[in-house]
């Protein structure tokens, strides 16, 4: 290929400008062309593009979001949308995609790869929900910016002889609740994968206060439901006063990682070198360590899985 594109869509994630830099500079390592597509689909459809050089991608590798910009599309789910993005990519001699992103961005990838333009999905979400990779770029800069929050408020939990109940992104996945849970020391973790026991955490609320325990920090995923709600819910059968902390939208920003920027290097490349094999339809990952590619199909037929040991592993230690 003589020219690629590479947009960035869905949710921001903290390691995205450095998968952007890796396309960019493994292509052109390689005599390939580059052009950066600003504000995802949307700016697909406008043709808001414009050719990026080595040094368009300077300084950007330590930035968290996305120079790039996102934006949801409504009108990129249509067959004329997507027929729209085509045409201006071919318009501007652009031969192969790169889509950074998340389940979202990837379906998008897969729509124009059906319609005949090649399209690899690089996983960007801090979510850690794309089936095929073990993780994705942002999970890790999350999980660290979580567990800096949980540290906080257990001191003032502690300080105060209060319970916590902490409320952490994720949609439908309890991969950042999870690892945040296990990692921070809560005394519980309530995520999608594991069905909802509000009657056993009573009974481990009551048998910490039973033993002398001042305080607890109660992890939930925002799959199963909000933190308010459980409040209630604990405070209506129980009579268990709580306070409550979301973290929201912090989860998404600051600079990355150095395992999330190393991550994002990898991953990036590898688009590059799968398109330069002029292959689409094709998803990037990485599995024990070692950076993979499979069918983008695959991101949809199967379904991704918590370590579910990790959660045993929170309560045998967490008594």
């Amino acid at each position: 290929m003589k020219k690629i594109g590479v947009l960035t869509s869905g949710g921001d994630a903290p390691g995205m400008n450095a998968a952007v830099r890796a396309v960019v500079r493994k292509a052109l390592y390689h005599g390939i062309e580059v052009a950066g597509i600003y504000h995802g689909y949307q700016g697909l459809i406008e043709g808001n593009i414009e050719d990026l050089g080595a040094g368009d991608v300077g300084d950007i590798i330590q930035r968290g979001g996305t120079a790039l910009y996102s934006a949801r599309c409504p009108e990129f789910k249509t067959d004329a949308g997507q027929q729209k993005a085509i045409e201006q990519l071919k318009k501007r001699g652009i031969e192969g995609l790169v889509v950074i992103g998340g389940d979202g961005s990837y379906r998008g990838a897969l729509a124009l790869t059906e319609k005949g333009f090649p399209c690899i999905g690089v996983p960007g979400t801090i979510d850690n929900d794309i089936p095929g990779t073990d993780y994705t770029i942002g999970f890790d800069t999350a999980l660290n910016t979580v567990i800096e929050c949980i540290d906080k408020i257990r001191d003032t939990a502690t300080s105060h002889e209060r319970s916590f109940i902490i409320e952490v992104m994720g949609r439908d996945a309890g991969d950042l609740a999870l690892w945040a849970g296990l990692a921070g020391g809560a005394e519980t973790i309530i995520i999608p994968e594991v069905p909802n026991d509000i009657d056993g955490l009573v009974k481990r609320l009551e048998q910490g206060h039973e033993r002398g325990k001042k305080h607890s920090i109660i992890i939930v995923a925002e799959g199963v439901m909000s933190a308010g709600e459980l409040a209630k819910l604990l405070l209506e059968k129980a009579d268990i006063e709580t306070r409550v902390s979301v973290l929201g939208h912090i989860q998404r920003g600051g600079s990355p990682t150095a395992r999330d920027r190393v991550l994002a290097s990898q991953l990036g490349a590898k688009a590059v070198e799968v398109l330069m094999e002029n292959r689409g339809g094709v998803a990037i990952g990485i599995r024990n360590h070692m950076v993979v590619d499979y069918d983008l199909k695959d991101v949809f037929n199967k379904e991704h899985k918590a370590d579910l040991s990790m959660y045993t592993l929170s309560k045998e230690l967490s008594i």
